[in-house]
């Protein structure tokens, strides 16, 4: 006669005690536990990481970007310009020329990324008002052209707005091959005023000056040449559609960029430590539910009678197999719960008190970013579940080779 599962179940267990079997049980629930929190709380700082990351390069990166692509310039033309306005969901298309060049100011100097702009980035609205944290965000004023520039390179120059007295001296290196010997034409030089001070991020505040396009063609003869195109969408377009019409138009000699195309390898970089980081945890639950396979070899063999019993009241050998399985389950799930719970715990703690600092004065956020992620939850419960079958199967398997009692 074969013994309803649930039956054979709870004869077998119903004679546990308190005993070392449990002891080691408990632990394997804690071990899980810990392991699974650590889990969730890693990955999501990860995940909170990777959205400030996007937000900030958002705030100053265009939505879609074009570059040529082979060679850092490429010919601008009405025509070309024309043929993206008329693309459906395209609202601004903004022209730039940028290149690394040597600020000087008073006795500072400091080499920078020169970013010249068209007049229309202004309508793109890409360095709000609270980003500008000195000055006014203007490039023209009459005939007089201004110099937007990022806090860190106010800081590092000592550089007043505003006064025209002491302008911003911008050189630029020519072909060296192409002067011949004459020292006063390697360089080409032009002045500006500085007129703003953005603050957005470090890596931007550090290294940009924003300046009229006009100022940039002059001083890099670049002539109709730009860099690249930015572009707005309209509000409420699908930017991955736009990016698409965009590319058929202009053809295959240009790259079309979307936000996290135009940080590709940061973005890997960052899902690449995410992957390891993962990895490495996942090892830590392995390790953590060792505890489960010397708790069911231990239950195996305390219960060698208990077992023999149950198969000659017709219980089969898979049945007392998976009551083994069921118990592993059981166990490596209490502790995942538990885990869960303290991740999801933390993240509250995290995201309303920043129990850790990013233990910087001058950091954009005081807490370190946290963000919960369904999938995260989904991959956790589904190692779990990989990890305590494996773990569970050898002692299942040696409780179900046990053999009946003869005589019942």
């Amino acid at each position: 006669m074969n013994l309803p599962f649930f039956i054979a179940r709870r004869y077998l267990l119903s004679k546990r005690k308190a005993n070392f079997i449990n002891i080691i049980a408990i632990l394997s629930v804690g071990g899980i536990a810990f392991s699974t929190a650590a889990l969730i709380i890693v990955l999501s700082v990860f995940n909170g990481l990777e959205d400030l990351l996007r937000s900030l390069n958002n705030s100053f990166d265009p939505e879609i970007k074009i570059e040529a692509r082979q060679g850092k310039s490429f010919e601008s033309s009405p025509a070309l310009l024309a043929k993206i306005k008329s693309v459906e969901g395209v609202d601004v298309a903004t022209e730039v020329i940028e290149d690394w060049a040597y600020l000087r100011y008073r006795d500072a100097n400091q080499v920078v990324r020169v970013k010249g702009v068209g007049d229309n980035f202004i309508v793109q609205n890409r360095i709000p008002a609270e980003n500008m944290v000195e000055g006014e965000f203007k490039l023209k004023d009459g005939p007089v052209n201004y110099a937007i520039i990022g806090r860190g390179i106010q800081y590092t120059l000592s550089i007043a707005t505003n006064d025209p007295l002491y302008p911003l001296q911008v050189y630029y290196i020519k072909n060296v091959s192409s002067v011949g010997l004459d020292p006063s034409k390697l360089y080409a030089r032009q002045n500006i005023v500085p007129g703003g001070v953005f603050s957005i991020v470090q890596t931007f505040d550090e290294n940009y000056v924003i300046v009229p396009l006009r100022f940039t063609e002059e001083l890099f003869s670049y002539g109709n040449r730009r860099t690249s195109l930015e572009i707005k969408t309209v509000a409420g377009a699908d930017v991955f559609k736009v990016e698409r019409r965009i590319q058929e138009v202009i053809g295959e000699e240009f790259n079309v960029l979307n936000h996290e195309e135009q940080h590709q390898d940061l973005y890997k970089l960052l899902k690449m430590e995410k992957l390891f980081t993962f990895l490495s945890l996942t090892l830590l639950l392995v390790i953590g539910s060792i505890n489960i396979f010397f708790s069911l070899m231990m239950l195996a063999l305390d219960k060698k009678k208990d077992i023999s019993i149950l198969k000659a009241m017709g219980a089969h050998d898979s049945q007392v197999r998976n009551i083994f399985l069921a118990e592993g389950v059981l166990i490596a799930f209490a502790g995942a719960f538990l885990g869960l719970a303290l991740g999801m715990a933390f993240y509250w703690l995290q995201q309303n008190y920043g129990l850790i600092s990013m233990g910087m004065e001058t950091s954009i956020t005081q807490g370190y970013p946290i963000k919960v992620k369904a999938l995260d939850f989904l991959l956790t419960m589904v190692v779990i579940t990989v990890i305590t079958i494996m773990i569970s199967i050898h002692p299942a398997r040696m409780a179900s080779r046990i053999a009946a009692t003869p005589h019942l």
